[in-house]
């Protein structure tokens, strides 16, 4: 009996070190979508993060993809209560060092004194999207990035962001709920939507989560990825859902 316990407990323990590793890993995920109305002849690249909540990003990350994306995008959950400015404004640092940053808005952020973290975003630099878009030059033609405010606490207004859109422009929107899929029709001409959220189920058992493991998906009115995210929520651990980044490449389809 009890070398049975000492094998269930040594087990236990491996698990829990695994969970642990699988929580804190530095994996960037490569992606490459083409469309044949993305504007120009050349390519553009975003590194995408989301729900970083309690995590100190690792420079190990930052080094993967330094010099390789032209923006960065944070898919909301940049923090959450009781982490402290000073670890965002770190951060946010190491984010600038890819490129310009764009922010937009997930539940957990706020928990915190948004006016405070507006006054860090104005100090550094970070550009936020609220139920807006903005446009810029990418590829040799314009991009609509439009982002909405947080859809699971209901701020979300996507036909405000649409309004703002260059009707010229390849429209990427950012939701930090996936679930404002469902409020996207064809004919918004929504190319790519990016979104985090649901962590992947976080500790998925035998292949079961309490949501679906991140991941990319073809729908008849847009092209959805939905990232596992990088940190973690109440515990920090995670099985059959590991932490992830992601380096997206969109250039026209030959």
């Amino acid at each position: 009996m009890l070398e049975i316990i000492s094998i269930l407990l040594m087990g236990g323990a491996i698990l829990l070190l695994f969970m642990y590793y699988e929580a804190h890993r530095n994996e960037v995920k490569t992606h490459l979508f083409t469309f044949h109305d993305f504007p120009g002849d050349k390519e553009m690249t975003i590194f995408f993060i989301s729900d970083i909540h309690k995590r100190t990003m690792d420079s190990d990350l930052i080094d993967q993809v330094r010099d390789k994306a032209d923006i960065a995008v944070i898919g909301g959950d940049l923090t959450e209560r009781a982490v402290p400015f000073s670890r965002v404004e770190e951060n946010l640092d190491k984010l600038a060092a890819i490129g310009s940053v764009y922010f937009i808005w997930g539940n957990n952020d706020y928990e915190v004194n948004t006016d405070e973290l507006r006054k860090l975003f104005k100090k550094k630099g970070v550009k936020e999207i609220v139920n807006d878009s903005l446009t810029f030059t990418a590829g040799g033609g314009v991009v609509n990035l439009i982002g909405v405010d947080d859809a699971s606490t209901q701020r979300a207004v996507l036909p405000e962001a649409l309004e703002k859109t260059d009707p010229s422009g390849f429209n990427i929107l950012l939701s930090h709920d996936p679930r404002l899929v469902k409020q996207v029709n064809k004919e918004d001409g929504i190319n790519l939507m990016l979104s985090g959220h649901t962590h992947g189920g976080q500790i998925r058992i035998l292949g079961w989560g309490l949501y679906k493991k991140g991941r990319t998906v073809e729908l008849s009115q847009t092209t959805l990825l939905v990232s596992n995210g990088y940190g973690t929520t109440a515990l920090p651990l995670r099985l059959g859902a590991p932490a992830e980044a992601h380096l997206i490449t969109i250039k026209r389809k030959s």
